[in-house]
């Protein structure tokens, strides 16, 4: 009953909004994949209307398009979170796709793989694959979707936060083939409670664990402690924590608030005193949302404006 439901709550979706979702690598073959059988299932075990993804190994894309007459030109990326165990598809995917169409920006949310040995040869860059190509395609077709290729952010909470953290820090490094030498940086980024830093004292150990496994070397530490990673060409970033969370402290989005500072590179933090972790577009301890700032900070970068 239960993925009956899904599916008729799925398919009402599709046909009230008339998304695309397509294979993220098309018919090529998935970088970085191992030859076993798809294991993906969906947990709506809370509400038939809110649920996650788990064991993904076949990623997609799916493009959500402003209202006719709306769109600016501007292209999100949106990341949704779950500890690189799950992805929390609706109110940390879906739910920001709509925010972002009422605003006039295309969002495309992105069904990345979760890093597991056993559907992948190296489960520690799978993910980030996956946001290198989300960027790649969106920028090669962006006349297709009536995209600026050069107004292309990446939005994540949580872990998902890191995934797009590390798409802004490691663009330099391609992991997947790039033939057209497209641009692999996005232009901006939106971090909701993000995991930002691996370190023993403020990593969320969970993201850690699942990304680079129980006992990584110090060198694969550093290199996704993504506020060591940051330099002058790191992009524009606009970040939320809530000061009591105890799940990914809030160090993580200072930290990375003072690197980007540090490194000359335009940010905006919003820290508020309460809303926990995994709050979604709305945290409910406060009158203010973060959606209202995020309209704000896109509109006076000149991001929300026609191109």
């Amino acid at each position: 009953m239960k993925k009956i439901l899904f599916f008729l709550f799925s398919f009402n979706l599709f046909m009230a909004t008339g998304q695309q979702e397509m294979a993220l690598y098309g018919t090529a073959p998935i970088p970085n994949s191992r030859a076993v059988a798809d294991r993906e299932s969906i947990d709506s075990s809370d509400s038939p209307m809110r649920y996650s993804y788990y064991l993904v190994s076949r990623p997609t894309l799916t493009v959500w398009l402003p209202p006719a007459g709306k769109a600016n030109g501007t292209a999100v990326i949106v990341c949704p979170g779950g500890g690189y165990l799950h992805l929390a598809m609706t109110h940390e995917g879906t739910d920001v796709a709509r925010m972002l169409n009422e605003l006039g920006v295309t969002a495309f949310v992105l069904k990345y793989r979760l890093p597991n040995d056993e559907t992948m040869t190296d489960k520690t860059i799978g993910p980030l694959q996956d946001a290198q190509r989300a960027i790649q395609l969106v920028r090669e077709r962006a006349g297709e979707w009536g995209v600026n290729p050069a107004r292309i952010g990446i939005l994540g909470f949580s872990a998902g936060g890191h995934l797009a953290s590390t798409a802004g820090t490691h663009f330099n490094k391609p992991y997947i083939d790039n033939p057209h030498k497209t641009s692999l940086r996005p232009d901006f980024m939106v971090l909701l409670y993000p995991v930002i830093s691996f370190s023993d004292s403020i990593a969320h150990r969970g993201s850690r664990d699942n990304l680079i496994g129980l006992h990584p070397s110090a060198a694969l530490i550093r290199e996704y402690s993504n506020e060591l990673q940051v330099t002058g060409e790191t992009p524009p970033a606009f970040l939320v924590h809530a000061g009591d969370d105890r799940i990914v402290p809030v160090a993580n989005s200072l930290h990375f608030y003072e690197a980007l500072q540090s490194n000359g590179v335009p940010a905006e933090l919003h820290i508020y005193p309460k809303g926990g972790h995994g709050y979604g577009l709305y945290n409910s301890t406060s009158k203010d949302q973060w959606p209202d700032r995020l309209r704000n900070w896109m509109d006076t970068n000149g991001w929300l404006s026609r191109q």
